[in-house]
């Protein structure tokens, strides 16, 4: 070997060497700094726990300090504990076992706010409203909403006894509830809206609900004659990844992207792909979204826009394209850790660019156009990333009144369907039942009898504005006409229950059929009123405006 290549080699294996070096000092120093952290948490907790002048409970304290440590990365990296480990499973499998009711806490009691259709709790005679005296022999007056849950569930097909109070009813009653498996279809209806068009709703992306949402395409086509579908996914929090594919699927052609995701370590670098002939990749379809539909809801509704498979409607999306995998800790606890982002079939990431800052009902909040890219579906169409599936047809979300709000944050309208439901035995079909003027006559004087009083918006923030003029001496300046139109802005619950009638009428409709009809009967319900079901009907009885909007607009 000659010395030019032997000192070219020297050369080489000494940089090698030292990269190797460094590399391994830059690790090595990093290790050294969590060791270092951690003895320094380590012996904090213990001082703490040894000479803090209070009790103190290193369990909650050491559980703080993670969710706090966690909550500088992202909103979705979390610590599971053991004793949420129940939930968990059920957010992502959609079983447990239970009595299969949702509960709340209404005031200082813990009641019934909705017995499953068709599980234990419904089937022993519980019904929403009722309230919890006792669970399994212990008083629940001291005990909180995850208390009583934790409780309720346990064992299948081992019973729970639960002591009850009825509004309307002087003496409680004792129920023994058999625990089932609960599985909740996350299918929560589906039908036909008029003689061509089906139906289906989605509430998550639990594991194997691809199948369910294959079962009810086939029988609406195949045996109820839809030519068209509207996919219902408003407020659908989204789930698991691989059902958001297999949906997709249902609708695209075998080896078409559907989705991918890129993360720091290589192994979370994936393309997901089609891996089955679709159920149908022709019929017409609409898919509706919300502020509400995120991560999986979204993954399915962007891959069906960037394919040009579908035309979205509704309102943007809330922007959650980061991947969460889980990962055993010790003492069966669990992290659920960002691992990774997505990107749908035009190369977007629907991820908010700012997490942190979002709009009051979650969604989206300004971006700066400097900031958002252009991209194009396989047809040519525009699109665009900055947080979340935009649709192509907008609809402009109508916002509650605030006598609306109150009403359903004080519970009135919730009391007034128990009411009303200990009352009357039953009432008209779903679909058929309305609130007559006698039934808002009724709720009129119920809100007389409860008391009920509320403030508007406008009135709030005149007060606070009352205060600041008093704080900088302004408001002896100005007394008259604050007090006019203080006067002004007064409301009267009689001209507000009349003027936002049509709204709390909406209300009450769908909490009174919930009490006989479940969830699936408040969802149809619900339909008659609904402004983007309407749209998208009218969309669908025009073919040509229909597909108009799956291609590229022609240059004027």
């Amino acid at each position: 070997m000659n010395n030019k290549i032997l000192k070219g080699a020297l050369a080489v294996s000494i940089f090698i060497i030292a990269g190797l070096s460094f590399w391994g000092f830059k690790s090595d120093q990093k290790n050294f700094e969590i060791s270092k952290n951690l003895d320094i948490f380590y012996s904090l907790v213990r001082e703490l726990n040894l000479f803090y002048v209070d009790e103190v409970k290193p369990d909650k304290l050491i559980k703080t300090g993670i969710d706090d440590m966690l909550e500088t990365l992202d909103p979705y990296t979390v610590y599971i504990p053991e004793s949420e480990m129940d939930d968990f499973k059920f957010m992502t499998t959609g079983e447990y076992a239970g009595i299969g009711a949702m509960i709340s806490k209404r005031g200082g009691q813990i009641i019934v706010a909705e017995p499953y259709e068709g599980f234990p709790a419904q089937k022993s005679g519980l019904r929403a409203g009722d309230i919890f005296l006792e669970v399994d022999s212990k008083p629940v007056d001291k005990m909180v909403v995850s208390d009583v849950s934790n409780i309720l569930k346990g064992p299948a097909k081992k019973a729970v006894k639960v002591k009850m109070q009825r509004p309307g009813e002087k003496k409680p009653f004792t129920l023994d509830i058999v625990r089932e498996e609960i599985q909740i279809d996350p299918v929560t209806y589906y039908g036909m809206i008029d003689g061509k068009t089906g139906y289906l709703r989605l509430s998550s992306f639990t594991d194997g609900c691809s199948e369910n949402v294959k079962n009810a395409i086939l029988d609406l086509r195949d045996k109820r004659g839809a030519k068209n579908l509207v996919f219902d996914l408003r407020s659908n929090p989204g789930g698991l990844l691989g059902e958001a594919v297999k949906v997709t699927n249902l609708f695209v052609n075998h080896g078409q992207e559907i989705v991918s995701t890129r993360g720091k370590v290589s192994q979370w670098d994936k393309t997901y792909r089609a891996t089955e002939q679709p159920v149908d990749s022709v019929m017409p379809l609409i898919v509706l979204v919300n502020s509400g539909s995120a991560s999986a809801s979204e993954i399915v509704a962007g891959a069906l826009q960037d394919l040009d498979r579908a035309v979205i409607l509704g309102n943007r999306t809330f922007g959650k394209g980061l991947v969460q995998t889980t990962r055993d800790l010790s003492y069966n606890t669990k992290l659920k850790v960002t691992t990774a982002k997505y990107y749908i079939p035009s190369g977007r990431c629907i991820q908010a660019l700012d997490y942190a800052h979002r709009n009051e009902d979650g969604s989206v909040g300004n971006i700066p156009d400097s900031l958002i890219t252009e991209f194009k579906t396989k047809k040519g169409r525009l699109v665009k990333d900055g947080g979340g599936v935009t649709p192509d047809i907008k609809i402009v979300q109508d916002t509650l009144c605030t006598l609306a709000f109150k009403l359903v944050q004080d519970y009135m309208v919730f009391d007034f369907a128990t009411d009303f439901a200990n009352k009357n035995k039953s009432i008209a079909p779903a679909n058929k039942f309305e609130i007559s003027d006698e039934i808002y006559k009724d709720f009129h004087q119920f809100l007389t009898e409860k008391k009920f009083s509320y403030e508007s918006k406008s009135e709030q923030t005149l007060k606070a504005l009352i205060e600041t003029a008093k704080k900088e001496r302004y408001f002896k300046g100005a007394q008259n006409e604050f007090n006019a139109l203080e006067k002004s802005l007064e409301v009267s619950l009689n001209e507000d229950l009349d003027k936002f009638s049509n709204d709390i009428r909406d209300l009450l409709k769908d909490e009174i059929v919930s009490r006989y009809y479940f969830q699936k009967g408040a969802i149809l319900a619900a339909m008659g009123n609904d402004k983007e079901i309407k749209e998208a009907l009218l969309l669908l009885q025009n073919p040509l405006e229909y597909s108009k909007l799956l291609v590229i607009p022609a240059k004027k």
